[in-house]
């Protein structure tokens, strides 16, 4: 997947097209419905598929105080649009200038000048424009005008509505595995491993802890079962993607002031060393709530039981 940010930079290549647009927060299963019928229509008529979003995101721009914290910033939602099978990203800078363009400059500048657009597939509640004054009817008035096809797809799955707002939610209460239902895989988070106060370690569960700018909606506290992926190692490569038991919290067992951290311990693997490695955590499912523990011997007993309810969880299952 070619990614680039100047529309009028759009490589010969990739023009003309199918464009479908969206924030792709979460990159879930409504937003992949919508890039696999734009892929379908691109395959039809024999073009590329371009997907078109935004950085930052919108509300960040025009409502700060109400802006969403992401559920997959940056590289995380890029890597996940390249799997859907697209050929192109065009990920456009979101100013208030950008914001005042009316809907027709807006696709006139993008679609038609900087993509030459033969079709565009969007979903039905899309909006674009100065103050989302577009909508698919103007959209397809639009088509009309600059000579492109308009697809709109309603909810999918039976007339569940799939939404970013809705996994955020969900994230929030730590349960994971429903928003993995919606998002069509588990969630990830995108960090690298970095040194912590080592008592993992020292408790017999070493674990790898990820930096506090790691790229990810980071669930609510507590112990989840999951997957581990070292990003930077090959596909197929030995250890690439281990089991783990991860632990969401500030570890109050010890009375400290610790950051809310991201801690994940590769079970039964106290042999591996990932510090600076950059490692994708993926949450499947939610053991139990993040706990106060009278003594290192309560915490002990419950680790050993996390660690064996983790592989239970995750022997059935493979990996995203």
């Amino acid at each position: 997947m070619l990614r680039w940010t100047d529309h009028h930079l759009t490589s010969d290549a990739l023009r003309p097209c199918v464009v479908t647009l969206g924030n792709f927060d979460g990159v879930h299963r409504g937003h992949r419905a919508v890039i696999n019928a734009a892929l379908e229509v691109g395959r039809r008529l024999g073009l590329p598929t371009v997907a078109v979003t935004f950085e930052p995101h919108p509300i960040a721009v025009l409502r700060p105080e109400q802006a969403p914290v992401l559920i997959t910033p940056g590289r995380v939602r890029d890597e996940l649009l390249a799997e859907t099978g697209i050929d192109g990203l065009l990920v456009l800078e979101f100013t208030e200038d950008f914001a005042r363009q009316s809907p027709e400059d807006f696709v006139r500048e993008v679609f038609v000048r900087g993509l030459q657009a033969r079709a565009v597939v969007v979903g039905m509640d899309t909006r674009f424009g100065y103050r989302n004054s577009g909508d698919v009817g103007v959209l397809q008035d639009l088509g009309e005008r600059f000579g492109f096809e308009v697809y709109a797809l309603d909810d999918v799955g039976d007339g569940e509505r799939f939404s970013s707002t809705i996994v955020r939610r969900l994230l929030t209460d730590g349960d994971v595995s429903e928003a993995a239902r919606i998002l069509g895989r588990p969630h990830r988070v995108l960090g690298s491993v970095v040194h912590g106060n080592h008592r993992g370690r020292g408790l017999g569960y070493p674990t790898a802890n990820l930096s506090a700018d790691s790229l990810g909606y980071v669930p609510a506290e507590g112990v989840y079962a999951g997957w581990l992926t070292r990003v930077d190692l090959p596909e197929g490569a030995v250890d690439r993607t281990l089991p783990c038991a991860i632990s969401v919290g500030t570890n109050p067992t010890f009375d400290t002031q610790d950051r809310r951290t991201v801690e994940a311990y590769c079970l039964d693997r106290d042999d591996l060393d990932l510090y600076d490695e950059t490692v994708m955590v993926e949450f499947v499912a939610h053991i139990r709530p993040t706990l106060r523990f009278e003594s290192i011997d309560d915490l002990l007993t419950a680790m050993a039981k996390d660690v064996e309810e983790s592989r239970e969880l995750l022997s059935p299952t493979t990996p995203a």
